[in-house]
């Protein structure tokens, strides 16, 4: 294609937010996700408890994600929002069709951290699939488990966050590639029963919330200029989402 002044366009795009949400077990994500317009689930293990949702049968491979993907971009529906639940359930998955594919019992058969490298190849695919998803007018909204790492931070000692629980590659990737990354939690803060009390005890704040907007303990992002911290509910989230209100 050839280049010139002609060529210039308006950035921006109207196409649906690619959403990754995080946290602890327990902190009503897949609830939150429940709510999201016309859901339909991808599910990689048993999460859904009492909820009434429409779901695909629980994916064994990798590749019955991407084939539920690829229904949804190739047949007609009535979807708005398609929930895979969860990354970090699928990540062995996508471990057991990497050693698979080289003909290996597991992925560190592979050696040198070879088969996370390879790994990324489905990763990839993945989140390429999610964008076609995202141009179509159907949000991706997929939810991960949150892992306490260390962090070897460049200018400063090292400290405990909230992370994604990823290999770091595959987190990586989708850290960038996510338009929204938020954490699930419910606030937590300290409790001294007098001035000498050195430890107090931990109390809920009262309310689960999401958090927008990363912090030296929390992964998370926005690219909509969103709060800090919003309910954990989906119509307060999605009253900061330029998309869910056209």
């Amino acid at each position: 294609m050839a280049i010139d002044l002609t060529t210039i366009k308006k950035s921006g795009t109207d196409r649906a937010p690619i959403m990754l949400i995080h946290g602890t077990p327990g902190t009503g994500k897949t609830t939150f996700a429940s709510a999201a317009p016309a859901p339909i689930f991808i599910r990689t293990e048993d999460g859904l408890g009492l909820l009434e949702v429409d779901t695909f049968p629980e994916a064994e491979t990798i590749t019955d994600v991407m084939e539920a993907l690829a229904a949804l971009y190739d047949d007609s529906h009535e979807y708005k929002t398609v929930v895979i639940d969860s990354l970090s359930a699928l990540e062995p998955i996508i471990w057991n069709q990497v050693a698979f594919d080289h003909g290996h019992k597991s992925i560190e058969d592979l050696g040198f951290g070879k088969g996370y490298v390879y790994a990324m190849d489905y990763w990839r695919d993945l989140v390429a699939a999610c964008k076609g998803l995202a141009q179509r007018g159907i949000t991706p909204l997929l939810i991960a488990h949150s892992d306490i790492v260390k962090f070897d931070a460049p200018d400063s000692d090292a400290y405990d966050r909230y992370q994604i629980k990823l290999h770091k590659r595959a987190f990586q990737h989708l850290y960038e590639q996510a338009d929204i990354i938020g954490f699930a939690h419910e606030p937590v803060y300290i409790k001294k029963e007098s001035a000498k009390d050195t430890k107090g005890k931990a109390k809920t704040a009262g309310g689960r919330q999401l958090r927008l907007i990363e912090s030296p303990a929390i992964i998370a992002k926005n690219r909509y200029s969103m709060p800090e911290t919003v309910p954990l509910a989906w119509s307060e989230f999605a009253a900061h989402v330029p998309f869910f209100n056209k």
